[in-house]
C-alpha cells in the first residue's frame, strides 16, 4: 500500500511538473507572438548595443517593488557589477545558494539583486520567512506575475545572470552557486 501512494505521489510531482513547464512556455511564447512588452527597454545611452539575454547583449531594463512597496529599477545599479538572481523560497537548489548569495553581497562591491518569481510560491508569507531565514539584507524584488521572470526566459530556480557595470551580460548560470564561484565568476568583470 505504501509503495502504492509513493507512485501516485511521484506520478503527481511529475505530472505537475511537466504542466507547470508546459504552462509557463505557453505564456512566454504568447507574450511573444502579441509583441507585448513586458519590460521598459531602457538601459543607458544609446551605444549600439543590442537589448537582449546573449552575452554582450545589454540586459533588459525593468522595474519591481520590494515587499516594502519601494520601487527597484535593474537600470539603477548603472556603473556597478549585478548579480540578478531569480529564485522562489521554497526551492531547495535556492536555498542552498542563499547564505553565500548573502555572504557575498556583504563581502563584494557587486549588487546583489534577487528577482522572487512569486506567482510560483506556495504561500504569501513564505518570501518574508525565507528572508528572515536567511538573515538577508540583500534587495529582494518580486516579480508577482513572472513578467520579469518570462522576459528573461528562466527555466531553471536559480537562474543568474552576470552583468557588467555597464549592464551588459557577461554570463548566465543555470542552478545554485558557492561563495567561491561568484568571486570567481566576478573576478574579470568591470
Amino acid at each position: 500500500m505504501k509503495r502504492i501512494i509513493l507512485i501516485v505521489v511521484i506520478v503527481a510531482m511529475f505530472g505537475w511538473a511537466f504542466y507547470d513547464f508546459v504552462l509557463s512556455s505557453d505564456k512566454a511564447e504568447d507574450e511573444e507572438s502579441t509583441g507585448s512588452e513586458v519590460v521598459e527597454e531602457t538601459g543607458g545611452e544609446d551605444d549600439g548595443v543590442e537589448i537582449g539575454l546573449e552575452k554582450g547583449n545589454r540586459a533588459p531594463d525593468f522595474e519591481l517593488e520590494t515587499l516594502d512597496g519601494e520601487a527597484v529599477k535593474l537600470s539603477d545599479f548603472q556603473g556597478t557589477p549585478v548579480f540578478l538572481n531569480f529564485f522562489t523560497s521554497w526551492c531547495p537548489p535556492c536555498r542552498a545558494e542563499a547564505p553565500d548569495m548573502q555572504k557575498f553581497h556583504e563581502e563584494s562591491d557587486v549588487q546583489v539583486l534577487a528577482v522572487n518569481m512569486y506567482e510560483r510560491e506556495q504561500n504569501v508569507d513564505d518570501v518574508p520567512k525565507f528572508m528572515e531565514e536567511f538573515g538577508f539584507t540583500l534587495p529582494v524584488v518580486i516579480d508577482e506575475e513572472l513578467e520579469v521572470t518570462y522576459r528573461y526566459g528562466v527555466q531553471v530556480m536559480p537562474t543568474t545572470y552576470i552583468l557588467d557595470s555597464d549592464g551588459l551580460i557577461v554570463n548566465v548560470g543555470q542552478g545554485p552557486m558557492n561563495y567561491d564561484q561568484m568571486v570567481d565568476v566576478f573576478s574579470d568583470v568591470e
